[in-house]
């Protein structure tokens, strides 16, 4: 078997401490300039790591990127990830994926574990959007882009989508067909698109002069199984609604099969618009009605952002982007029937 050198065998040659090595090899700073360059040459020489990293080291700069998602099983994020991967493989980096599952002691230690690998830039999708843990990474230098919520406390790029107006929209587009009882089911009011797009279900019914029953306002988590509870909770309301608009696609999923399990016909007894498109959205019947978003492009533009900033880092403005969604009627969306 082919000896392999060890972090002992760096720091052997270079004549520095275990300690020392660790901190060049992992960015951290504070090693003298002569003493890092012993050590990379030292490296080098005894293959411990690809000459490609060695270098890298060098220029500060690992050709990495750190991802960090709250929730992979959203299919929103994978397309997401997709578009970053895809503009990031063009530009010969990296990218190192995490997901939270929407837990901020999850997403401190990845924050944690992305210092430690000295990756070159972070784009986030974070589970508190006030977490000054993430200020860890600007204080460090490294660029951060915040995508679809926003990070309040602090100044960075952000990458997001015109949450207020979408789903304004939906509920507009129920209103003109004949619905009054139109119900919504939320997301977390503490993330920018549970809180926007109530925002935007709000003006609606504000702009027709609908009054807002709180019977037909339902707190879900932008999981599969609220969107479930939430259509249980509508059907047995005193004021059964005619329509839902759904504010993410994990609770439109769960929802649909509560209609189904309820013989609640959709799209004749209750219309249906959810936020994101799903891939079931054209398979089943009737077709579901979506605002849609332009997922991989969203992954490909924060991608270009942390690109820039990595370059660039002193001489970029703060940018924010906020991308229009497109509202897809289809067969889910019908007048109201009690009307007709």
């Amino acid at each position: 078997m082919d000896y392999k050198p060890t972090i002992e065998d760096v720091a052997r040659l270079a004549n520095v401490s275990i300690a020392t090595v660790s901190r060049v090899i992992n960015n951290q700073g504070g090693v003298r300039k002569g003493t890092e360059e012993r050590i990379v040459s030292a490296i080098s020489e005894l293959g411990y790591i690809r000459s490609a990293v060695a270098r890298s080291m060098k220029r500060k700069e690992t050709n990495t990127i750190g991802i960090i998602v709250p929730d992979i099983t959203n299919p929103f994020f994978p397309h997401v990830v997709a578009g970053i991967e895809q503009k990031a493989r063009e530009k010969g980096y990296y990218t190192i994926l995490s997901s939270t599952n929407e837990s901020q002691k999850v997403e401190e230690e990845i924050v944690k574990i992305f210092l430690e690998r000295g990756v070159d830039g972070v784009i986030i999708t974070t589970a508190n959007e006030t977490g000054d843990h993430i200020k860890r990474l600007q204080d460090q230098g490294i660029p951060i882009v915040a995508v679809d919520r926003a990070i309040k406390n602090f100044e960075v790029d952000t990458v997001l989508v015109d949450n207020i107006n979408g789903s304004y929209q939906a509920v507009r587009q129920l209103i003109l067909q004949g619905h009054e009882k139109i119900a919504i089911i939320c997301g977390p009011q503490n993330t920018t698109p549970g809180h926007e797009r109530y925002l935007g279900y709000k003006k609606a019914l504000e702009e027709y002069n609908i009054p807002l029953d709180p019977n037909l306002v339902f707190q879900g988590d932008f999981r599969e199984t609220s969107g479930y509870k939430g259509a249980l909770h509508l059907f047995y309301s005193k004021n059964r609604p005619t329509a839902i608009f759904s504010s993410n696609n994990q609770m439109t999923i769960g929802c649909v099969k509560a209609l189904n399990e309820l013989d609640w016909k959709l799209g004749e007894e209750v219309s249906f618009i959810g936020f994101d498109d799903v891939e079931i959205a054209t398979f089943i019947k009737p077709k579901l009605s979506v605002v849609s978003r332009p997922m991989t492009t969203i992954g490909e533009i924060a991608f270009q952002l942390v690109y820039d900033r990595i370059h660039n880092k002193e001489s970029l403005p703060k940018r924010e982007l906020l991308l229009t969604p497109e509202l897809i009627i289809r067969e889910s969306c019908q007048p109201n029937y009690q009307k007709i």
